[in-house]
């Protein structure tokens, strides 16, 4: 059998051209793509510290819950700082206070303090520091990345999240059963570094104002609420996610799956974590079809509902599987990954949506309200889902959560046909 045309192949793969045409993308990606890695390392060890001090999975949720406050509350203030300042400058400082709290938190485990209360509140400090960081990054991307090229360079971003995803846990679950808390958390510290030079090395990015709107504040932030409110679309791209990431975030159910039903530790809870960012990488290694659809509302429907699908099977797969059954853990892990793939490609066309649709007065702002429900969400999620596994079991936990998942977006399609006709074409916000 022949092999596929060298053209058919470019096409099938991700397209690199933001990274070769765009020198300030590129110091930028490769600066998060490095660091990624770290602050996953960092997600998946304090769930298992946590665990480890309390044998709880509602404590774990409840670092969902301390990082959510502070990520609601200064997401919309730090898109208003964004749209007023230097982007540059917004995001460089942000970082910088990032790594600081990477630092503190590593020393906590060097110091074997075993603090569940330091360890919420270092998570929280971080959660608001991400707040502003992330809407910075975000809104310069549209500024340095021609339009036709957006949907390759959220590709290549989402591609390198989830490579992080994939890696982190894994790697997480080496180092913590290996060497401890303070390994994990170490090399977080060590790899943040990245994200500092990857912002240092980007040109000034001063945002278009609009009039009346330089200082941020309630006004500022009232104006992006505003916008929203009146672009049925990209508020419908939230209400997406938010389906997905509230009723079928599965991770806080990991530390307990590996400790009894599933066993094998934090070794465990790194596979399971690595699955679903298995799937996600897949995608985006095959993400080069994607920048020629049109429908890319319809497409979000249809992956959130897949992603809740695979979520609730996972779930079933828990509650009948016997303990122990061979197969069991990699049926999970590969039900995860389904997941991790359709979760990647809704966000791929949710963020090309949000990043089309908003002028740049506003970008930051907008972002600001997306990293809310794009961090935020599975914050609550956590919370949902910990909660539910308290009272009926993890397996059962996650089948409800995939089956209201699958409910929701379906009935969110209903409700705003417009979003279903949605034409990269011709874009209506």
């Amino acid at each position: 059998m022949s092999s596929p045309p060298a053209a058919t192949r470019r096409r099938l793969f991700a397209d690199t051209t933001p990274l070769r045409e765009v020198p300030a993308f590129r110091w930028l990606w490769v600066g998060q793509s490095l660091a990624g890695i770290g602050t996953q390392l960092t997600v998946v060890t304090v769930g298992l510290q946590v665990f480890a001090l309390t044998s709880s999975t509602f404590a774990v949720g409840l670092v969902g819950v301390v990082a959510l406050v502070p990520l609601v509350g200064l997401g919309l203030y730090g898109g208003a700082l964004v749209d007023a300042h230097d982007r540059r400058r917004v995001a460089l400082l942000a970082s910088a206070v990032l790594w600081v709290l990477s630092i503190a938190i590593a020393a906590q485990a060097w110091w074997h303090v075993d603090s569940v209360g330091l360890l919420y509140v270092l998570v929280a400090l971080q959660s608001a520091a991400f707040a502003v960081n992330n809407p910075a990054r975000s809104a310069i991307v549209p500024g340095i990345v021609p339009r036709h090229l957006l949907p390759a360079a959220n590709a290549l971003s989402g591609t390198t999240n989830a490579i992080a995803l994939t890696v982190g846990p894994l790697l997480a679950g080496f180092l913590v059963a290996t060497w401890g808390f303070q390994a994990a958390y170490t090399v977080d510290a060590v790899t943040f570094v990245a994200a500092l030079v990857g912002v240092h090395r980007l040109p000034p990015m001063r945002p278009e104002v609009l009039e009346g709107s330089r200082r941020p504040g309630l006004r500022s932030v009232l104006e992006g609420v505003r916008f929203l409110a009146t672009r049925p679309n990209v508020r419908a791209t939230f209400l997406a996610d938010l389906c997905a990431m509230v009723f079928a975030m599965p991770r806080v159910l990991y530390p307990a799956l590996g400790a009894a039903e599933l066993g094998g530790g934090a070794r465990t809870v790194g596979l399971l974590g690595a699955g679903f960012a298995l799937g996600s990488v897949l995608a985006g290694l095959l993400s080069g079809p994607l920048g020629g659809v049109r429908r890319q509302g319809a497409v979000v429907v249809g992956c959130v509902a897949v992603y809740g699908a695979s979520v609730a099977a996972f779930g079933v797969v828990l509650v009948l599987a016997p303990d122990g059954a061979d197969g069991k853990l990699w049926a999970c892990v590969g039900l995860l990954a389904v997941s991790g793939a359709a979760d990647a490609v809704s966000s791929i066309f949710r963020g090309t949506i949000l990043q089309v649709a908003t002028p740049d007065a506003l970008r930051g702002r907008l972002q600001g309200v997306f990293i809310v429900v794009v961090a935020g969400g599975p914050r609550l999620g956590d919370l949902v889902l910990g909660s539910a596994a308290t009272g009926i079991g993890e397996g059962l936990a996650a089948l409800a959560g995939g089956a209201a998942c699958v409910v929701a977006v379906l009935a969110l399609a209903s409700a705003q046909r417009g979003f279903l006709r949605y034409d990269a074409r011709h874009p209506a916000p």
